[in-house]
């Protein structure tokens, strides 16, 4: 045991993770030349497009050094604020972590919050600066600030790039010297953790587990804690870039287990894996129970296909466990999911993904956050969707969620930044110098605020350079109120949102004008309206197609024309009874782009 050695990468979004994985990779010669490929462990073709990690990637490397060979599980996080609860799951089954840090951009929003997170599971960090070779390096200038920020001395960080494979040796022999072996006895009862899962349409679902004490053998009776059921592992093994199938996995290790499960509810991560004779007494700590910022309802285009989307967001849910959903009804859009995201990211990436993998045509409601609605009775109502939202005369007020955001940026947006919070209803509460040119405020937001486009405009205005992190830090009172869309006077509940009373008329007027463009024009004309309880506070008018009853009448009595118009009249008011307005799709997500 004392030769493994369990460890994952950490950073922010484009220091260069997954390019210092593939090298460490390939000077362990874990896969052949052919087999190489840029960003090896992306095997998502969503994660290839964009060219960012979403999903945490597990990988056992062979390292001979000084005579003896070691084995080394390395774990390849994401770099995203929307997908730190990948990184959790990561840490939690390793003993040290690289902390990567880009010689030219420097100390970054997410390189400090996941720092945190490798801290409180007493994790060795071995920091290492990036990308050296690069003309605007400030090597010296990042070297102080990974010495304030984790008080190391200066020759513990290591010079690196990856992309041309400069120090990498000396990044494979730190992890040997500085990185403890994995603790725990191969003798005790069986204690592993799962720390991810993922569906296969062949085998059932294989599950991704580090064994903290004992020993797992192929055949044995194994037990799912959490759930209660029990398995016989069919086949265990390690994870190379294939699957390679092992006789036994002892403590320390990582590996992956099939036995043929078929339900998804029967997979927790986070769950403990112990033998059916001999149970260990002592549960595995999981993981905290994720919490989602951001709501939004997901519903099949056609409503047949309602159980076809359940079993889809079950197999999804296996690979990436932040997903969280539960079952609503919509008047407008018939049964669909309310499910909880971290981020407009998260939600972006889950809609493709349920396109693309499971062939599932999705229509995604307006997001919003989860208020809490203090009735007159003092009772506390959680609403994450605005048709939840009690009727005014029994509410005596709403809270919304708020939360501390950390943005690291140049000094010289310090004012556009602090203008954007301020516009989004922000308290500024901090503002330190981390150097003489970057600058760290610290805001008070209301989480409503920020879900839509608060990071795409914090790039625009910063060029880029701007990094946010953020946590909820509570409850607070608001003068929050539903806003309701109504199409000739039927409200359409999947457009209705819960907004602050200050912005309600320039968001229901902008809604309404952007409706207008996108509606298709029908043989009746169509109202929108824009109302806060009885009381209408914008209307547009998509106008009536209409044909030209008077192209037989020329010359003739103004009667006889003034009869036909009558009559269409009169047609097209009936046809407004019966008639109802198709929405397309674009029109939901028109609400996401209103700035644009």
């Amino acid at each position: 045991m004392e030769h493994i050695r369990n460890f994952c990468i950490i950073a922010h979004i484009d220091h260069g993770k997954s390019t210092l994985a593939d090298r460490l990779i390939q000077t362990t010669q874990t896969v052949s030349d052919r087999e190489m490929q840029a960003q090896l462990l992306d095997d998502m073709d969503l994660e290839r497009e964009r060219g960012i990690t979403i999903k945490s990637h597990a990988i056992q490397m062979y390292f001979p050094f000084e005579g003896k060979e070691y084995t080394f599980n390395l774990i390849d996080t994401p770099g995203h604020v929307d997908f730190s609860y990948e990184v959790s799951r990561s840490i939690a089954a390793c003993e040290g972590a690289l902390l990567v840090v880009d010689a030219a951009q420097g100390i970054e929003a997410q390189t400090i919050s996941n720092l945190y997170l490798a801290m409180e599971h007493d994790l060795e960090v071995i920091p290492v600066l990036n990308k050296i070779d690069l003309p605007g390096a400030m090597i010296e200038e990042v070297s102080d600030q990974i010495i304030d920020l984790i008080g190391c001395e200066k020759e513990d960080i290591i010079h690196a790039s990856a992309k041309e494979g400069i120090g990498i040796t000396e990044i494979l022999e730190a992890i040997v010297h500085r990185i403890p072996s994995p603790k725990g006895n191969p003798d005790e009862p069986l204690q592993a953790m799962i720390f991810d899962s993922v569906f296969n349409s062949y085998r059932g679902i294989e599950v991704f587990f580090r064994v903290f004490n004992g020993t797992l053998k192929k055949g044995d009776h194994v037990k799912f804690v959490n759930t209660g059921k029990t398995y016989g592992a069919d086949e265990i093994g390690v994870l190379r870039l294939q699957h390679e199938p092992k006789k036994e996995i002892s403590a320390g290790n990582v590996g992956y287990l099939i036995s043929g499960i078929k339900v998804a509810k029967e997979v927790k991560v986070g769950d403990t894996i112990t033998h059916v004779d001999n149970p260990t007494q002592r549960q595995v700590k999981g993981f905290e129970d994720v919490k989602p910022m951001v709501f939004a309802g997901i519903y099949p285009v056609e409503t047949s296909e309602f159980e076809e989307l359940r079993a889809s967001m079950e197999k999804l849910q296996l690979n990436d466990a932040s997903l969280v959903w539960e079952p609503e009804t919509s008047a407008a859009l018939g049964f669909g999911f309310r499910c909880g995201f971290l981020g407009m990211l998260h939600m972006e990436i889950v809609q493709e993904r349920l396109e693309r993998e499971f062939d599932m045509t999705v229509i995604t409601t307006v997001p919003s956050v989860r208020f809490h609605a203090i009735k007159e009775n003092g009772d506390v109502v959680k609403v994450s969707a605005p048709s939840e939202l009690p009727e005014s005369n029994t509410l005596s007020h709403v809270e919304e969620p708020y939360i501390r955001a950390q943005i690291i940026t140049k000094s010289e947006f310090i004012g556009p930044v602090i203008a954007l919070c301020m516009d989004k209803r922000g308290e500024i509460k901090n503002q330190v110098y981390l150097t003489s040119d970057r600058v760290e405020l610290t805001f008070e937001l209301p989480l409503a605020e920020i879900v839509f486009d608060f990071f795409d405009r914090l790039k625009t205005i910063s060029r880029g350079y701007a990094s946010l992190d953020y946590e909820l830090i509570g409850y607070k009172k608001s003068t929050m109120v539903k806003l309701d869309i109504m199409l000739n006077g039927e409200g359409v509940d999947a457009l209705s949102a819960v907004v602050h009373r200050d912005k309600a008329y320039e968001w229901g007027k902008r809604l309404c004008e952007k409706l207008r463009e996108l509606l298709p024009r029908q043989m009746f004309e169509i109202a929108i309206q824009a109302a806060i309880g009885q009381k209408i506070i914008a209307r547009e008018t998509v106008k009536a197609m209409r044909k030209n009853v008077l192209a037989k009448c020329y010359g003739g009595d103004i009667s006889r024309k003034r009869k036909l118009l009558e009559k269409q009249k009169k047609g097209k008011k009936r046809m407004r009874q019966v008639g109802n307005v198709e929405i397309p799709q674009e029109a939901f997500m028109a609400v996401l782009k209103l700035d644009q």
